[in-house]
């Protein structure tokens, strides 16, 4: 299709800087701050050297600011008087912050609603009494039951004062809506100097909320529409986004140093609350019967949207030196948002044109309203500086199904940013997946990672005749965690049951389901044992009506009727593409932030972690997917992946991991690492590249033996005394040289998926030579159980001197952890491939 392409090297790509173009001297700068300095200091001299006294100068400041002030406000009066004059509705918009301002100000489509806050006004009494039996009555024995140390946690006081909720502003959907559901977004805005109290009797704390604020767009749908009264069958709630909140808290600290709380604080307290407000997390209330709420609160995702962040020009220079004298760089990184699903790419050093080559997947529930929001930002070891933000309505993406462009930033006086996005379709069928894992390439590899070709919809019910684990007679805390591939999430803890209701929904993006499976642990969370355990193929899917699965599965390694109730969908993840004339022009509506940049009050540096941000264990399945390589065109032929497995016993057996959820959701921990990308060497499929092209160099027309790349030899074993994974690296032979002079090899190890800079580990560096010898040993701090759901992931890169280009990999392997022989230990050989997805293990 036909529309704005990436600027090529003649016109887009940016021009080669000079050397020392990095740091630039404003001589005239200097020289008016030289000036101004002198007109200070003399008159001091002067009165220095006349021997006058120093109140004159006090005296003549004194003056100096009056005349200043008195001039000022003569201007801003006339200035005033003739704006009135000219324009009077835009006038008073400029006294008058636009924050400040209701939503039916800006928009015309949003209006006002008057009416309806008078009778939220006239109804609030009641809506007090409903919230405190909701307070009392659910809220209460939902937190008595969550933990043993909260069994005397109790309500002593809710009240939420005399001032109601207000709408600022309704917006109804008309258009690119279903027939039978009714959307609306409600501008609220709730200010209450409201007084709730609690108290846990067991260590005599007691807090509470005095006052509250919360400010967002909360979206009503009301569905399905039905032909009796009430005529709506259900209410759905939520919030499009994270809204403002502020709660202040009394006796914070005495309720935090309770068991179980030590590790909370008042940000991570609103950051949960927020993020169970806002998509996929959603509160549905039945109006009658017969509707399917299970269906209503856990929707099919309305599409992926698939963002290749690709690279900028013309950033702003934040880094300046001597006060602002010598003027630097930035260190550019972009935050990703789609609803609560958050990215980050990596940092960028010293570049004011940067290219990430970086691809995110990201769900896509509500695209009536919701909008991708990407914000450019300048590393620093303080505060990050602002660099600019964009805004894009995925309605239009959706119309467009792809976009390729350069959108100009936002909020600042120069930049732009060069995005591609593709709208990806969910089908109930499987007529297109041979092209999706043909255009993946995903039907050529073994990897178990890369971009998505099917999206997996897991919705966990409930659970029956658990066994009692270690203790007879003792019902179990049980949870249920799943896993494909490397991915993996958990549910939430039922307590003290054998017959637990979980009623949860999870998802999972699949890079092959012709190959890949998913497995199922049910858990006893107090006694740390298993409870049962299945393996479901999803190529099952594939042959099913609609690839939809709803059963009860019957539990291995459980008791003889122990099951699980669980309902699977798969949908294939497909790019329609649109016939378009020649001279079609496409641009994605680029709206404006509501918010300017002095009124924002969330940090620069996003908060993130492992652990989903929704309150009722649905996860954000925002799985970050693939980091390009240094080309912008090679996201059209596709990233390599690198999740192939090695390993003594099962070699072409998938692992996965104990991650707590996708590394998405804004929450707890401030984290400096960027969003790992899963199907490149660590944000960094260049290098593969790069090593195929030097592996047909040496070719040349000869046949490469089996071991082309050559081989390193690991021992690797479990210590269940110290509760470590223990790798010894020996020892590399027949490495392929770097440069004439050898290589400088070393030896980088990650424990998958964790690809943080603390769980690195680096052996030293040998220097010129192909048959290096380390004898170094790591240790990772893991149990068994989870690191035999882990990959240990071992590359050999060569180190190259200081600033030099001789830095590249050598060669990867991939072992899986999957083996019974694992507390045992085994020391073998190993081949090194470019991408470490070819199981071969020499003994």
């Amino acid at each position: 299709m036909s529309g704005s392409r990436a600027p090529g090297p003649e016109a887009g790509a940016p021009r080669a800087e000079p050397p020392g173009a990095a740091l630039s001297v404003d001589v005239a700068g200097l020289l008016a701050q030289l000036a101004r300095s002198f007109a200070l200091l003399l008159p001091v001299y002067a009165l220095g050297y006349l021997g006058l006294s120093f109140s004159w100068v006090l005296l003549a400041l004194g003056l100096l600011v009056w005349c200043r002030r008195s001039r000022g406000l003569k201007a801003t009066r006339l200035c005033r008087a003739l704006a009135l004059l000219e324009d009077e509705e835009r006038a008073v918009r400029l006294g008058v912050r636009a924050c400040d301002l209701p939503a039916w100000v800006h928009f015309p489509d949003t209006e006002r609603a008057e009416w309806l806050n008078k009778t939220v006004k006239h109804m609030w009494p009641f809506i007090c009494q409903f919230i405190e039996k909701l307070f009392r009555e659910t809220i209460e024995p939902a937190v008595r039951g969550a933990h043993t140390h909260l069994s005397t946690f109790s309500f002593t006081r809710v009240n939420l004062g005399q001032q109601p909720l207000r709408i600022n502003g309704v917006k109804v959907y008309t258009e690119n809506v279903d027939k039978r559901q009714i959307i609306l977004d409600l501008q609220i805005s709730f200010v209450g100097n409201c007084e709730i109290d609690l108290e846990i009797k067991r260590y005599f704390c007691r807090a509470g909320v005095q006052s509250i604020q919360i400010h967002g767009t909360m979206r009503v749908i009301l569905e399905p529409l039905i032909g009796d009264m009430p005529l709506v069958g259900a209410l759905s709630i939520f919030f499009l986004r994270k809204p403002l909140l502020e709660i202040n808290w009394t006796g914070l600290t005495n309720l935090l140093d309770i068991p179980g709380l030590n590790g909370l604080s008042d940000t991570i307290i609103l950051d949960i609350i927020s993020n169970y407000l806002v998509l996929p997390n959603r509160i549905t209330v039945p109006l009658v019967s017969e509707v399917q709420i299970a269906q209503l609160r856990f929707p099919v995702p309305k599409g992926v949207l698939r963002i290749h962040f690709i690279e900028a020009q013309d950033l702003q220079g934040k880094d300046t030196y001597l006060r602002g004298l010598v003027k630097g760089k930035s260190d550019p990184y972009g935050v990703i948002r789609v609803g609560n699903q958050i990215f980050q790419s990596k940092v960028i050093k010293e570049n004011l044109s940067p290219k990430w080559n970086e691809v995110y997947e990201a769900l896509v529930y509500e695209h009536p309203g919701q909008e991708l929001e990407i914000e450019l930002f300048d590393e620093d070891p303080d505060k990050d500086d602002f660099l600019g933000s964009l805004m894009i309505d995925l309605i239009e993406v959706e119309k467009e199904r792809l976009l390729d462009e350069w959108f100009a930033l936002d909020e600042v006086p120069r930049g732009k940013l060069h995005l591609k996005l593709e709208w990806l379709t969910l089908m109930p069928d499987a007529s297109n997946l041979e092209q999706v894992l043909t255009d993946i390439r995903a039907d050529k590899d073994q990897a178990d990672d890369g971009l998505s070709s099917s999206l997996l919809i897991l919705y966990l019910d409930s659970a029956r005749n658990l066994p009692s684990g270690k203790k007879i007679n003792s019902n179990p805390n049980p949870l249920v965690q799943m896993s494909v591939g490397h991915k993996a999430q958990e549910s939430k803890i039922r307590y003290k049951t054998n017959e637990p209701v979980w009623e949860e929904n999870f998802t999972f993006f699949i890079h092959n389901p012709k190959r890949q499976e998913l497995e199922v642990e049910v858990r006893d969370e107090q006694h740390q044992c298993s409870l049962g355990n299945l393996r479901i193929p999803l190529s099952q899917l594939l042959a099913r009506e609609d690839m939809t699965l709803s059963q009860r599965f019957q539990l291995s390694n459980s008791g003889p009727n122990s099951s699980l109730k669980m309902k699977l969908a798969l949908r294939v993840l497909h790019l329609e593409k649109q016939e378009r004339p020649p001279d079609h022009q496409h641009s994605a509506q680029v709206k404006r932030p509501s918010v300017s940049k002095e009124g924002r009050k969330v940090s620069a540096r996003p908060q993130m972690s492992a652990s989903p941000g929704s309150g009722d264990g649905s996860t954000a399945p925002s799985t970050p997917v693939a980091g390009g390589g240094e080309r912008p065109g090679m996201e059209e032929r596709g990233l390599p992946a690198e999740a192939g497995l090695q390993g003594p016993r099962d070699l072409g057996r998938s692992s996965s991991s104990l991650q707590a959820g996708p590394a998405s959701s804004p929450s707890h921990i401030s984290v400096k690492e960027p969003t790992p990308s899963i199907a490149s060497d660590i944000s960094l499929p260049i290098a593969t590249q790069e090593l195929r092209q030097r592996l047909r160099q040496l070719e040349n027309g000869t046949t490469l033996g089996q071991s082309p790349l050559g081989q390193i030899q690991l021992t690797i074993r479990h210590s269940s005394q110290r509760n470590k994974l223990v790798v010894v690296v020996h020892a590399c032979r027949n490495l392929i040289a770097f440069s004439e002079d050898g290589s400088d090899p070393y030896v980088r190890l990650y424990l998958l998926p964790d690809k943080r800079r603390s769980g690195r580990r680096k052996t030293h560096v040998s220097k010129k030579t192909l048959n290096p010898v380390f004898d170094q040993s790591f240790d990772f701090s893991v149990s068994l159980p989870d690191v035999q759901r882990r990959t240990l992931d071992v590359a050999v890169k060569n180190s190259g001197g200081f600033l030099s280009k001789d830095k590249g990999l050598l060669g990867k392997v991939l072992v899986g952890l999957a083996s019974e022989e694992l507390a045992k230990g085994w020391t073998q050989w190993y081949d090194l491939t470019e991408d470490g997805t070819r199981p071969h293990v020499v003994t």
